[in-house]
């Protein structure tokens, strides 16, 4: 079902995959939204920045085997032609290390091909919404430490409380505000609060960098329990 409010600035979207079903397919299952648009299709790798820079997407689904051996290397270029473009990854299998591997290079998003193509719509809308989107099966091991992965510079967070951890845990998990005060049995205006003062902690702007931030600098965290976060 589309959102209501048809008056909304679109979110335009390319789709990158060497399989033309799957093109036409979620070219489909986000046409019927009224704030999605796909306005560029791709089915070679070399084509995705190039089209990318000329289309300006605010979101590009990319076929994890068009970016070849070295994820990193690919959503550089592709970042490198058209930088504000959020990306997800799209994949027909998939294990957790490959997840985190895709997400260290700067991957928003990685999603199964085999879900419900509903899922494809919510992960779009999150991932707009400066959140992770991951396979919940995968969400605990890209929280946990990457290995080889060096440790860049970063601002001292030695002021962080376990709560505050606690939430940055919930954060990486990919869960809302509202099912992290849920979780911790506070409101959703002190887990705002909260978050505010996180990000001038750690020095990032908003959530995904926050999350991103955790990853990369393999943050040590509380674990979160594997229950419902909440309605």
């Amino acid at each position: 079902m589309g959102v209501a409010n048809t008056t909304k600035r679109r979110i335009r979207v390319l789709v990158a995959d060497l399989e033309a079903i799957f093109r036409i397919g979620l070219k489909k299952v986000l046409g019927v939204e009224d704030d999605l648009r796909v306005v560029a299709q791709a089915d070679k790798a070399a084509q995705v920045p190039g089209l990318a820079k000329k289309f300006k997407p605010d979101l590009l689904f990319v076929q994890a085997e068009m970016l070849g051996r070295d994820p990193r290397d690919s959503i550089f270029r592709i970042r490198q032609a058209w930088a504000p473009g959020r990306i997800i990854i799209t994949a027909s299998a998939l294990a957790a290390e490959e997840t985190a591997r895709y997400v260290e290079a700067g991957a928003a998003g990685v999603i199964l091909k085999s879900v419900n193509p509903t899922l494809f719509v919510k992960g779009a809308r999150k991932v707009m919404r400066n959140e992770l989107w991951l396979p919940q099966q995968h969400s605990a091991h890209v929280a946990s430490p990457l290995k080889g992965v060096p440790a860049a510079p970063r601002r001292p967070v030695d002021t962080l409380t376990r709560r505050e951890k606690s939430i940055i845990a919930c954060l990486v998990q990919g869960w809302r505000n509202r099912e992290i005060a849920h979780h911790l049995r506070i409101t959703e205006q002190t887990v705002k609060n909260y978050l505010r003062a996180i990000y001038d902690k750690v020095g990032v702007s908003d959530r995904l960098e926050l999350a991103l931030h955790a990853i990369y600098q393999r943050m040590e965290l509380p674990p979160v329990l594997p229950t419902e976060p909440g309605p």
